[in-house]
């Protein structure tokens, strides 16, 4: 029987890359856009895979809860949450407003724990919840300080889902994984980064599936372990 994904924030990049690749693996793939009319490459990978479109802006609350609704009696193996933002592009703590500071927190950090919560009765027992998060978020290895506040909001979301690990997940089979794409060339990581969107998705998808014992993790696309 066929292994079935629901990938949150899928339109372009990564996204895209990983609901292509776990249907290319035979998944069965529900992927998510905020506006899936302004996703046509998501439109198209649907009309050549087992991928079904749902539209959700993970910010709301409101919005989660229609996509629960939309996917009533759909259970999953794997929930990976990739939505995700960089923030203002001067990451200083010095500079930021309060009302950017506060959606970058919001989407990366505490939106991803929210929906996980709110999807983690429809996850099959065995089945894996991924955190799209960074090398970045590490406190243990930042010595280089750059990116504050990118890195701030991912060492917020690792924070947050070893919450939520420890109070939600509890003793049901389940994996978490928090997950270092690498530095991909997209529209976030831009063209000098150093690998493809298809290396990075492929060892992405390879990792979840080797990663399947139960536990929490923090690995990068490789498989490596990084401290926290």
């Amino acid at each position: 029987m066929a292994k079935t994904a629901l990938i949150i924030g899928a339109s372009r990049g990564l996204g895209l890359g990983l609901a292509t690749e776990f249907a290319g693996r035979g998944w069965h793939v529900t992927a998510t856009a905020r506006d899936p009319a302004a996703a046509p490459d998501l439109a198209a990978a649907a009309s050549s895979h087992d991928i079904i479109i749902q539209t959700v802006d993970i910010d709301s609350p409101e919005s989660v809860a229609a996509l629960a609704a939309a996917t009533a009696g759909q259970h999953y193996d794997l929930l990976f949450i990739n939505a995700g933002i960089y923030g203002p592009r001067h990451g200083s703590a010095d500079k930021v407003t309060q009302d950017d500071i506060a959606a970058l927190m919001l989407t990366n950090a505490l939106a991803p724990i929210r929906l996980a919560r709110s999807f983690l009765p429809r996850l099959n027992e065995g089945g894996t919840i991924a955190f799209m998060t960074s090398v970045l978020g590490s406190v243990a290895l930042n010595t280089g300080g750059t990116m504050e506040l990118y890195r701030a909001s991912k060492a917020a979301l690792n924070t947050l889902s070893r919450s939520f690990f420890a109070q939600d997940v509890g003793k049901r089979r389940l994996t978490v994984l928090n997950l270092h794409p690498g530095w991909v060339k997209t529209a976030m990581g831009g063209p000098d980064a150093q690998i493809e969107i298809a290396e990075s998705v492929g060892g992405l998808a390879d990792v979840v599936i080797a990663n399947t014992g139960g536990g929490q993790h923090y690995l990068d696309y490789q498989g490596n372990q990084i401290p926290w």
